[in-house]
């Protein structure tokens, strides 16, 4: 259980101070809107909690140490101090400053660090450390003032949300999604509604999605793949107006609850993943998270993401493991009937056979002692902390001072957003001798020639990490790429990747090994196979991705496929004769700045200036444009998207949570 005595040795102030401390120590306090705090008034607490409640809350902060006893031990786990009832009426009052500060406009996202957490208090009792369901009042708070219709609850804490879910398991608007450690339900709350099958009551079926993690030491592929495989495409057709996270870190490394092994870059990644939802309005409150060290580090990052600051390299392998697969295919399967996306996926029950056996053996085993556990603890806390200042010296990187480059040689300068830098092309002289030496096989046209002096100007701030993007136009989008392609590798970057958008010639790749390249085009040339292996570097044809059929190819395929390639930098040339919406590419841009430290390289026919716009307005980190009503997938293109999931997935391994495992 959470503890075993009225004496709270994890749930300490120092939560907040340790990560306060940390977030000056890396400069981001200084960078925020700070909001001062309040309490939070009776009639914002009874928008989800009984007055009965409430009354008894009230009542504690006369009591005498006996009496706070007694009235703890009506509740699991959780222990009243006098102080308690105003601690937690501010951890309200602060959600709320938070909710009214990203919905007035006055901040884009925010954070709120607050103690003690929410997310385990149900209407008429304290449970777990927490005494009012912050986050729940907040949705409820943001509904009645603001008028909001969809809302999405996202809680990565190691502990699964229960009072939460018994809140909104009817309401249809608020969706909410929870990972939690539950190894079969032997993890505490141990409940059977913590597991995938509890999807929500009445109108509320589909809107409760459980990720049950059915044994410890999850990594970072794991939770990028419940990200990729089940929250991103049911958010997306949720299509929520505000996010609010439950943010749990005792889910990452060394925390004594949790036992997992994600590192904190991994809530960058996830935070950054959901800027891209509500027009980025998103609020974070903290949850969980009893180990120092990852706590004030995952917070950090975090922060830094909401700042707009480029993402770190996620680290481990990403190879989700087994159990992982198990659980996700569960939750895929359990809410078929609910959600477009899933109507033709080949979704089906897995038996968690890979965790069961586990089980049985830890049955069978010897307990260690209490104390022989205390000193485990003690020394792997240490550890820990040797390791995260490691880690985190290895991650953090300068961040260019500038976001966003492009040149004016075109005249079209005038048509990008204010924070768009400009910068001067490369001299003609200069580039005809280069051409002549590296790329005579490659540019056959004047035209594009000329134009090399911007896009290698551009490209150049970019590889030297003097700015973080950039945009070019191009006579010849496939061309440029293709010079970009080998001036990358020939300037030392060992990881390239290429995606071409729309009907263009590829000229082929000789970067052995170093570029990988996928085209998505609208039609499906034949006697071509959709997709083929060229020389050691890989080029994946995605034939007839368009509308949302891209959507769901971006989230299905090229998401994983990139997590597992792992960049260091991304090239992305839109051409011609294309079915995509604006707002579809602009997204993959959004979301592809996850990788590669945000390094990516726009090349955009010289012709498209509503899309030049869009895509710098995504690359300076505007929110993307709201992607419109969705509407599912043909099952002909569902069809072709699992086929090549199977084919690749023993290649790019993020691939393996959704379809069948092969192999």
């Amino acid at each position: 259980l959470l503890i075993c005595s009225p004496i709270c040795d994890i749930e300490v102030p120092e939560r907040l101070s340790s990560s306060y401390e940390q977030l000056k120590c890396y400069h981001l306090l200084e960078r925020c809107v700070q909001v001062p705090a309040r309490e939070g008034s009776e009639e914002e607490i009874l928008l989800v909690h009984s007055s009965e409640h409430l009354e008894v809350a009230k009542s504690t902060q006369t009591m005498n140490e006996e009496e706070l006893k007694r009235v703890s031990e009506n509740y699991d786990a959780f222990f009243f101090h006098p102080n308690t009832y105003r601690c937690a009426r501010l951890a309200v009052g602060a959600t709320l400053q938070l909710v009214d500060a990203v919905m007035s406009g006055k901040g884009r996202n925010g954070m709120a660090l607050v103690r003690p957490p929410g997310h385990h208090s149900q209407r008429n009792a304290a449970n777990g450390f927490c005494l009012f369901n912050n986050v729940a009042i907040a949705a409820e708070y943001a509904k009645l003032k603001y008028g909001l219709q969809r809302i999405l609850i996202v809680d990565w804490d190691v502990h699964h949300g229960q009072g939460t879910q018994y809140i909104f398991e009817e309401d249809p608007s608020v969706l909410y999604f929870s990972w939690h450690r539950y190894e079969h339900q032997e993890f505490w709350p141990s409940l059977k509604e913590s597991d995938y099958d509890a999807v929500g009551l009445g109108k509320g079926k589909g809107f409760n999605i459980n990720l049950p993690w059915n044994k410890v030491g999850m990594g970072n592929s794991d939770y990028l793949a419940a990200f990729f495989h089940v929250l991103l495409p049911v958010a997306f057709e949720f299509d929520p107006e505000l996010v609010i996270v439950s943010s749990g870190y005792d889910s990452g490394t060394g925390d004594p609850e949790g036992q997992m092994n994600a590192t904190p870059e991994v809530f960058a990644h996830l935070t950054h993943f959901l800027m891209q939802l509500a027009n980025g309005k998103l609020c974070v409150i903290l949850e969980g998270g009893y180990h120092l060290k990852s706590l004030a580090e995952s917070v950090c990052m975090t922060v830094k993401t909401l700042l707009g600051d480029p993402v770190p390299q996620i680290t481990g392998e990403m190879s989700p493991c087994l159990s992982a697969v198990e659980s996700i295919q569960n939750v895929r399967a359990a809410h078929k009937p609910y959600w477009k996306w899933l109507t033709y996926e080949d979704t089906s029950f897995l038996q968690n056979v890979s965790t069961k056996m586990h089980l049985l053996k830890k049955a069978n085993s010897n307990p260690s002692t209490e104390h022989d556990s205390k000193i485990t603890n003690s020394s792997e806390t240490v550890k820990v902390e040797r390791f995260l200042e490691l880690h985190m010296k290895n991650i953090l990187f300068p961040v260019p001072p500038i976001k966003t480059a492009t040149t004016d040689s075109t005249g079209l300068a005038h048509f990008l957003p204010v924070a768009v830098h400009l910068v001067k092309e490369i001299d003609k002289a200069e580039i005809k001798a280069l051409v002549s030496g590296f790329y005579a096989d490659i540019v056959k046209d004047d035209r594009t020639l000329l134009s090399l002096g911007s896009m290698l100007a551009i490209l150049d701030k970019i590889l030297k990490k003097e700015v973080r993007n950039g945009i070019a136009t191009s006579p010849t989008p496939a061309v440029s790429a293709a010079v970009a392609l080998r001036h990358s590798v020939r300037f030392g970057f060992q990881r390239v990747l290429c995606i071409f958008v729309g009907d263009m010639q590829i000229i082929p790749n000789t970067e052995d090994g170093k570029v990988l390249i996928i085209h998505i085009c609208e039609k499906e040339e034949s006697g071509k196979t959709s997709f083929t292996f060229v020389l050691n570097s890989f080029l994946l044809l995605l034939k007839g991705a368009e509308g949302n059929d891209f959507f769901s190819a971006v989230l299905g395929f090229i998401l994983p496929v990139a997590y597992s390639y792992q960049p260091n930098l991304t090239v992305i040339a839109v051409g011609p004769n294309r079915n995509l919406e604006t707002s579809g590419i602009s997204l993959l841009f959004a979301l592809l700045q996850g990788l590669a430290e945000s390094r990516i390289f726009a090349v955009i026919k010289d012709t498209e200036i509503k899309l030049m716009q869009s895509v710098a307005r995504a690359l300076v980190g505007d929110s993307p444009p709201h992607f419109g009503v969705y509407v599912p997938p043909t099952q002909e293109k569902v069809n072709k998207i699992k086929i090549l999931r199977d084919q690749f997935q023993q290649e790019w391994k993020m691939l393996q949570c959704s379809g069948k495992l092969s192999g």
